[in-house]
């Protein structure tokens, strides 16, 4: 284990003027057709890159990463997140996969919420719930696109809009999303909204990661800490009870790193709801709203690390247990169970019904604004 805390120390960005020309010899972001969609929407796909050889690769469609390519400690590149070749398959329908999510991320009870006694129905696209934002979320819609590059990082800037009544949520929102890559090889996603009535916003990226690689097979040899004391227990129906519980003696204590094969076949009630580990974490934070460490993950296997800080108040760990090999990916790679894992900082899960949780309200007026950052780095592998 003592390879899982060798990880790029949090760095403190300064941001200083941008320029529209790249003052470097690297090319930073490049531009180039990912293909047309049965409706007639043509795709762009955008490529941001470092000095240290990692590449993003992000998709105006849902504002999707379809690409997350790592240089292992001998600089051996691998792709760390699942997607496809074509857009088709993300319009169709697929797990939300690498997209922002929006309105709003997880899972609403019985698709209704009230905001000053008005009540609101939205779609139910989970059962009787709704879900990452509905039928037709922030993940369907093509995203305006802007790309600024320095001496240090790229960036990639995208924004919508969601009309008043969209999906069934009140007022119209104004959306940015700001994708960063940097040379310390992190990637960081700064999110930003706006209302002209009173709604609910929690946004998030639903990126499937694979630290060895998205066609490397399972991830339960990978090892993760996640710094929560506390989490939110769910239902069979994966709808938070309003409890808030201690990790302490549970499956879900990852405060000390372990491997995600170790409790994922627990009989604890909890996992048996989600088929695994499927649950959302309150994260520690000195101060809240100050971005902070909330997860930190290995593979032995590839010596590839990934950090993950946040602002948010939640943090949604995902161990893709209903993956069923249906979605064929990228180099014609069939996804199956427990193939990959989720980090969706968040916050939590059904809190337009839960006034005991932080609020998910945005009234006019207020602006809507929070950070994710993913860090990633490598160990040499010892066998």
């Amino acid at each position: 284990m003592k390879a899982f805390c060798r990880h790029f120390l949090f760095s403190i960005l300064v941001f200083t003027g941008y320029s529209s020309m790249a003052q470097e010899n690297i090319e930073r972001i490049s531009v180039q057709a990912f293909g047309t969609l049965e409706d007639g929407r043509d795709v762009q796909l955008f490529v941001l890159k470092n000095e240290e050889g990692m590449t993003v690769e992000i998709i105006d469609l849902g504002g999707i990463i379809v690409g997350l390519n790592v240089p292992d400690f001998d600089g051996d590149i691998a792709d760390v997140t699942t997607g496809f070749d074509a857009p088709q398959p993300y319009a169709d329908g697929a797990g939300f996969m690498g997209a922002i999510v929006g309105r709003y991320a997880n899972r609403i009870a019985d698709g209704r919420f009230s905001i000053d006694g008005i009540e609101y129905s939205l779609a139910k696209n989970n059962g009787e719930n709704a879900i990452h934002g509905g039928l037709v979320g922030f993940d369907k819609k093509i995203w305006d696109a802007e790309t600024v590059s320095n001496a240090n990082e790229a960036q990639l800037v995208l924004t919508t809009f969601s009309p008043d009544g969209e999906e069934g949520y009140p007022g119209r929102v104004d959306t940015r999303v700001v994708y960063t890559l940097n040379d310390q090889n992190q990637l960081i996603v700064d999110y930003y909204a706006s209302t002209d009535k009173p709604t609910v916003i929690n946004l998030t990226n639903h990126a499937y990661f694979n630290l060895d690689g998205h066609d490397a097979g399972p991830i339960l040899d990978h090892e993760i800490m996640i710094n929560a004391d506390r989490f939110t227990p769910v239902d069979n129906e994966s709808i938070p009870t309003g409890e808030i519980a201690e990790v302490s003696g549970t499956p879900l204590d990852f405060r000390t790193a372990k491997t995600i094969s170790q409790d994922i076949e627990s009989t604890h009630q909890q996992i048996q709801f989600g088929s695994g580990f499927d649950h959302n974490f309150i994260i520690n934070h000195d101060e809240p709203g100050r971005v902070s460490l909330a997860a930190t993950v290995f593979s032995p296997r590839s010596g590839r690390s990934m950090n993950v800080y946040t602002d948010q108040p939640g943090m949604q760990f995902y161990t893709g247990n209903f993956l069923n090999g249906s979605l064929v990916g990228k180099e014609g790679v069939a996804y199956e169970r427990r193939f990959a894992f989720c980090l969706e900082t968040q916050h939590y899960p059904d809190s337009p019904n839960k006034p005991e949780f932080p609020s998910t309200v945005l009234r006019p007026g207020e602006q809507y604004e929070t950070r994710t950052i993913f860090e990633f780095g490598a160990s040499p592998v010892t066998n």
